[in-house]
Parts: C-alpha cells; sequence; structure tokens
C-alpha cells in the first residue's frame, strides 16, 4: 500500500537559516552569527552553492562554536564532485558537528553542470539516483565500494587498469546518514519521495501544495519509500522582508525574484520559471523573462507581482509575518529556512517562540 501523505500536517514547525548564495565575499562574522542563531532557538544553519563559494566549507567554519544547531547543504551540486568525495565531506563533517550533519543534494541545471562543470546534464534523475547510490554505499562502509551504473562505474574502466574497489578508511559516526534532495519539478520531487530521507523545497508556497502533494505520493507509489510520511522532512527555503510598507518589503526582494526567472536558467529550461509558472503565474512570468532577457532589469525586477512575492516569501510587518507563520505551521513543512538580515532574524526568532 502506498505511503500517501495524510491530509494533517507535522506535529511541529522547526525553523533554521539559508546562508543562501554569498556574492563577492562572504558574510561578517559567520561563526558569531551562526552562535546566536542558537542561542535564538533556530533549530538548522544550511549553506548553498552555484559558481562560487562551495556549501562545504562554510558549515565547518560555522560548526566550531556551535552546540546543538543541525547543519546542511542546501544544496551541494552533484557535478562539482565525484560520489566518493560528496560522502568524505559528509562523513567528517558530520563527525565534526556530532551527528549534526544533512546533507542536501541537487543537479543544478544544464548552464552550470555544462558550462560551469563541463558535464552533460541530460538525465538527471538518472544521475541522482545513482550518485546517491554510491555516496551511501561509502557512508555505509560494509564493504569495499564497486558501482556499474548508465553514468558512474567505480573502479573505472580502462585507464592504468590498476583501480580495485575501496572501503573508506574513515569510520563513519552514523552508518545512515541522511540525504535530503533539493527538488522543483514533479519528477525530481517524487524522486525525493522514493529515495530520500528528506526533500529540499525552494520557492514553495503553502497555498499551492495540491501538485508537490500528488509528486509526493507519486514517488512513495513508485516503491515502498526509504522514509515513512512521519520520518521524511520536508525543508522549505524562503526569504525575509521586515518592513511595516508590505510594499518596501517586497521591492528589496523583487530584483532576487526577477534573476531567479529571467537569468538562473535558459528561457526554455528554467526550473525556477516553471514551478511559478504552475503556480499560476505564468503571464508575469513571460513579461518578467522577456524584460530580463533585454537587459532591463529594472523593468523586470518591476514586473514580479507583490501577490507572487509574498506567497513565496515573508514580506511586512511582524504582525503580518506571524500570521503568515500559521500558514506554514500547517502545511506539510517540517522545517522552514530563511534568508535575512540578522536583525530580521532575531524578531522572527521572538515570533516563532
Amino acid at each position: 500500500m502506498a505511503d500517501t501523505i495524510p491530509a494533517s500536517p507535522h506535529s511541529r514547525l522547526r525553523l533554521g537559516v539559508n546562508g543562501m548564495l554569498w556574492s563577492k565575499a562572504p558574510p561578517d562574522d559567520l561563526a558569531v552569527s551562526v552562535r546566536e542563531l542558537e542561542e535564538l532557538g533556530y533549530d538548522s544553519y544550511w549553506t548553498a552553492e552555484a559558481y562560487g563559494a562551495d556549501a562545504f566549507v562554510p558549515l565547518s567554519w560555522g560548526a566550531a562554536g556551535s552546540s546543538r544547531l543541525r547543519f546542511g547543504t542546501a544544496v551541494a551540486q552533484i557535478s562539482a564532485r565525484a560520489p566518493a568525495a560528496t560522502a568524505m565531506a559528509a562523513m567528517t563533517l558530520d563527525h565534526l558537528t556530532g551527528g549534526r550533519f544533512v546533507l542536501g543534494l541537487g543537479v543544478s541545471g544544464p548552464q552550470v553542470v555544462e558550462g560551469w562543470y563541463g558535464q552533460d546534464f541530460q538525465h538527471p534523475l538518472a544521475r541522482t539516483r545513482e550518485y546517491i547510490a554510491i555516496v551511501r554505499a561509502v557512508i555505509a562502509r560494509e564493504k569495499p565500494v564497486s558501482f556499474e551504473g548508465e553514468h558512474y562505474r567505480l573502479p573505472l574502466r580502462g585507464g592504468t587498469g590498476l583501480g580495485k574497489p575501496l572501503k573508506s578508511a574513515l569510520h563513519p559516526l552514523r552508518p545512515d546518514l541522511p540525504i535530503y534532495i533539493g527538488a522543483e519539478g514533479p519528477k525530481n520531487i517524487a524522486l525525493a519521495r522514493e529515495i530520500a530521507d528528506g526533500w529540499l523545497t525552494f520557492l514553495f508556497s503553502p497555498h499551492h501544495e495540491e501538485s508537490f502533494r500528488e509528486s509526493l505520493d507519486a514517488g512513495a507509489a513508485q516503491a515502498r519509500p526509504r522514509r515513512p510520511w512521519d520520518e521524511f522532512e520536508v525543508v522549505a527555503s524562503t526569504w525575509l522582508s521586515i518592513d511595516d510598507d508590505i510594499e518596501r518589503a517586497a521591492d528589496r526582494l523583487r530584483p532576487t525574484l526577477a534573476l531567479y526567472i529571467g537569468g538562473m536558467g535558459a528561457r526554455d529550461k528554467n526550473f525556477h520559471a516553471d514551478l511559478m509558472t504552475r503556480m499560476g503565474y505564468g503571464e508575469a512570468v513571460s513579461t518578467v523573462q522577456e524584460l530580463f532577457s533585454e537587459g532591463r532589469r529594472a523593468e523586470a525586477a518591476a514586473a514580479v507581482p507583490t501577490r507572487l512575492i509574498e506567497e513565496v516569501a515573508l514580506i511586512g510587518p511582524p504582525e503580518k509575518l506571524a500570521d503568515d507563520l500559521r500558514g506554514w505551521k500547517s502545511s506539510m513543512v517540517t522545517t522552514l529556512l530563511v534568508n535575512g538580515d540578522m536583525q530580521a532574524l532575531r524578531t522572527l526568532g521572538r515570533l516563532a517562540v
């Protein structure tokens, strides 16, 4: 029988922080900020990567002064590292954090995979499935690792002919270290539900749960899912902009949303734009993409609807945020990751108590 999602939500919404992508340079006093987040009652701190700072190194820096926070990658790109290298980094961080690390993986998009990493983007779901199988085999450390797939083979065929299956010299702290998949498309969301311990979602709206629910149920129906629903984590990343003026709060996020709609992917292969189109914002998405492609970025930002921003982010005065949080608490999301300045995070931390 398929493990379908019950209508009732998970029992508690945890609050975390997603540092997201660094631009130009690292944030100031990362380790100090992480310690304050722990004192404010936040549950976790996560990092991302695209084609600049990597996702693993900042976690080791931030975790040095922490005793309770969980740390995770949201997401580490599978094209950035061989599966064994990712498993090594994950095991190392799990030891350094005392078993508080979550490995979040994602495929990124064709522009980054082929343009930055020089790898073929085709068949992302099959590559993800094989990649995670190898990572799990390395971490489990049950035997020397060999793998024969369509996209990954260990040991290498050809070469010197001297390659042989190896077993990690490092013993894992947790042989079953949790692995989450970052996914926006329906098939990738279904894959996360089937083979992962959790789903990392971006541009999620609690007002549009039904399509996500269908994809998750489809993944559970493919085979017995790795985790029953009450053990499966749904981690949503969003932005936080606090201001008594809602439009002013939205204005701070419009350029970022315009970038994701118009610049994070080709016009006919943009997973972020596709997701927002499925949410009912197809006309606005087309307008933003057209303006962005013409280099009219300020106009593209202005064309992002406030209503869309309200659906995928937390914006406005504190009393509105408190009301909006109720919608997230009644959703399928188990952990809400927010990105904002430290003052805004302090305010939200007090509201969420």
